[in-house]
């Protein structure tokens, strides 16, 4: 049945497509063809005369009646225009023994024909394709409308910002890092490299080896002219997060040493697909998470992460007044994941795809425009259960206080006292399951108004007992009771004294 139906389909078509000749030969002059004669009204003729030569196959019942001829004009227009019925087909052509080659295709059985109009017929068969292939050209311009967009941003911030005191893209073949660097912050930006040199040293790295992954994508550790660099891979969905951060690291004045070091960005297209591309500095001890999961830390250890963390949340935290000004900034996304660790065992605070910026001067508040929000282990209650003001600056930097408090008990539990030390647990491990839900953190910290545990240990040693005192000071339930990032310092700073005094004694 399949074959006949075939054989349907491929008739039609062709039925469809003679019809414009057909046309054509009623304007020809009445112009007598010798045609083939085949069947029984051909007697013993093999040849005969007419206006259209016509091939044709009957269903009689029975079995299927061939027959090749020729019609005049007025009973060829007539019947060569007859659309193919369920037992009739007739194809007509004009020109000496056109039919020759031509022979009607045999109809099936009437029990399997499938009866459908020519018209029918041809918008089944390719209406499909038609749709096809509009979309697959849509698909094509929207693409390639995409990225033009991306690139033409690019290029906007590159004629905006390409050259800066004389620093063009030809100076860098020769330069270091630390050249560029350095030019930068002396030449008054303090906000890292121009966007055309940016573009310049992102497009000469080398990707070595994939250091991490996550949700945001993937960061690689690269090199340029010998030097290793991070390089931050944004996922093509996370567009939001990369603009941010890059909105937020060119900031004037952000650059200092406990806020990771930005070197580029850019927007590339690449293997046919545009990647979004964050450069900064490189630091072999990762993130403080991983480095907590190797190695402890003695009491100098613990407050050298604490105090360089609260070190860079306060220039974070604080604006900066004047032409060449910074406004604050609040993280929103602390934790010991989007904390490296130094050479010299300070500490550096990265990640800043979700920050907030305000300034004093026309009292605006700048949130972005990426709807993520933070993770939900280092969630403060005021998050947790929406309550939290999302006008007020302030609110924003609270949250970061809580979040620093959980921060500096993954610290603590690392730090050696009288020869004990606890292994490493997030925050809440013992609370909620390994990835808990935004409702298993609300109902611990805000329901159950539940902290972190702090071992009996600690109160036997001034420095993790005075450490303990402070993270406390951070978890209040009422955001506006917790410490500023300037008092946590100034705290660390007195603690971390009495340590060096004490030592000194001994």
């Amino acid at each position: 049945m399949a074959q006949h139906s075939l054989h349907i389909v491929l008739l039609l078509l062709l039925k469809v497509l003679l019809t414009g000749a057909e046309d054509d030969d009623s304007k020809q002059t009445q112009t007598k063809f010798e045609c083939v004669c085949e069947g029984s009204s051909c007697g013993r003729q093999d040849r005969c005369y007419g206006h259209l030569c016509f091939s044709s196959v009957i269903w009689n019942g029975e079995s299927h009646v061939f027959q090749k001829g020729c019609f005049i004009l007025e009973q060829g227009e007539m019947t060569c225009k007859t659309p193919a019925s369920i037992n009739q087909v007739v194809i007509c052509c004009s020109g000496d023994l056109c039919n020759w080659n031509r022979s009607a295709i045999p109809l099936p059985p009437p029990g399997e024909r499938i009866n459908y109009s020519v018209n029918t017929l041809v918008i089944f068969v390719l209406s499909p394709v038609i749709v096809l292939l509009i979309l697959s050209v849509m698909a094509v311009v929207i693409c390639r409308k995409i990225h033009q967009t991306r690139m033409q941003r690019l290029h906007a911030h590159d004629d905006e910002h390409g050259t800066i005191d004389g620093l063009i893209a030809s100076n860098v073949g020769d330069s270091t890092l630390a050249d560029l660097l350095d030019h930068s912050c002396t030449s008054g930006s303090g906000s890292g490299l121009p966007f055309l040199v940016q573009r310049t040293v992102a497009r000469q790295i080398t990707l070595v080896e994939c250091v991490g992954k996550g949700r945001y994508g993937e960061v690689w550790r690269g090199q340029w002219q010998g030097e290793n660099v991070a390089v931050k891979i944004f996922s093509s969905r996370d567009e939001k997060s990369w603009f941010r951060e890059t909105e937020i690291y060119n900031t004037v004045l952000l650059r200092h040493e406990n806020i990771l070091g930005f070197i580029a960005s850019d927007m590339t297209s690449r293997n046919s697909s545009t990647q979004l591309w964050l450069i900064t500095h490189y630091h072999e001890n990762g993130s403080l998470y991983d480095y907590l999961q190797r190695n402890t830390v003695d009491s100098s250890g613990c407050l050298s992460f604490a105090l360089s963390i609260a070190s860079g949340l306060v220039h974070l935290h604080t604006e900066i007044f004047g032409t060449e000004g910074k406004p604050a900034i609040a993280h929103r996304d602390l934790k010991s994941k989007n904390i490296l660790v130094k050479k010299n065992f300070h500490c550096c605070i990265a990640d800043l795809g979700l920050a907030v910026m305000h300034s004093q001067t026309n009292n605006q508040l700048d949130v972005g425009n990426n709807p993520k929000v933070g993770t939900k282990r280092y969630m403060a209650p005021e998050v947790l259960d929406e309550s939290i003001q999302i006008d007020c600056f302030d609110a924003y930097k609270r949250v970061d206080i809580w979040a620093f408090g959980l921060v500096l008990w993954e610290i603590a539990r690392r730090t050696f006292s009288n020869g004990i030390v606890e292994e490493y647990k997030p925050p809440f491990h013992d609370l909620v399951p390994n990835d808990p839900s935004f409702e298993d953190m609300r109902k611990v910290v805000c329901v159950e108004q539940q902290r972190p545990n702090i071992p009996n240990r600690w109160f036997s040693d001034p420095t993790l007992s005075a450490v303990a005192k402070l993270m406390k000071e951070c978890w209040y339930q009422n955001p506006s009771a917790r410490l500023t990032a300037l008092r946590i310092k100034k705290t660390l700073v007195k603690i971390n004294n009495s340590l060096e005094k004490v030592k000194a004694d001994c």
